[in-house]
């Protein structure tokens, strides 16, 4: 039989996370709005995994019982100041740039798909073709290049039209 506390036990809870997750929202967004635009970028996966990380705090901030709303916004504005620090030393610095950043992988040249590159990469012809279509083309021969940008989205070049 199953106990009515796992569908509600009580209204302490939900008032709870409705004043825990409206101060924590808002402490986010100023604390986004401070720091700029970068910070929710996506332009490579360090950054994502910011994102991500930033969206997983949020809800244990809001969810869990045990973490003082304080530590939360602590913990929210020490993932946001790292991503700072290391955009700054990216900026500053091409080592570490290099180091963070992954280079894009050229998946297609002259119309003919890059195998070993594309094994590397787990990219599919349908996947560059896709990417072709958006970009204008039809198939594989009316791309350029093909690219794997940073950010994980597929870049098509088209030939030139004579």
């Amino acid at each position: 039989m199953l106990s009515s506390d796992i569908f509600f036990q009580g209204w302490s809870g939900v008032v709870r996370i409705l004043l825990i997750g409206i101060m924590a929202y808002v402490a986010l967004i100023i604390i986004l709005r401070v720091t700029g635009k970068r910070t929710l970028s996506k332009l490579n996966a360090f950054d994502f995994i910011v994102t991500i990380a930033l969206g997983s705090t949020l809800a244990t901030v809001i969810t869990s019982k045990d973490l003082p709303l304080v530590n939360g916004i602590t913990a929210l504005f020490v993932l946001v100041l790292l991503q700072l620090v290391v955009t700054w030393l990216s900026v500053h610095w091409d080592g570490f740039d290099r180091i963070i950043k992954a280079e894009p992988s050229v998946l297609l040249r002259a119309g003919e798909p890059i195998e070993t590159a594309m094994r590397r990469e787990r990219v599919t012809k349908d996947e560059l073709v896709a990417s072709i279509r958006q970009s204008g083309g039809r198939d594989l021969e009316d791309a350029e290049a093909v690219f794997l940008e940073t950010d994980g989205s597929l870049t098509a070049i088209l030939r030139k039209s004579s």
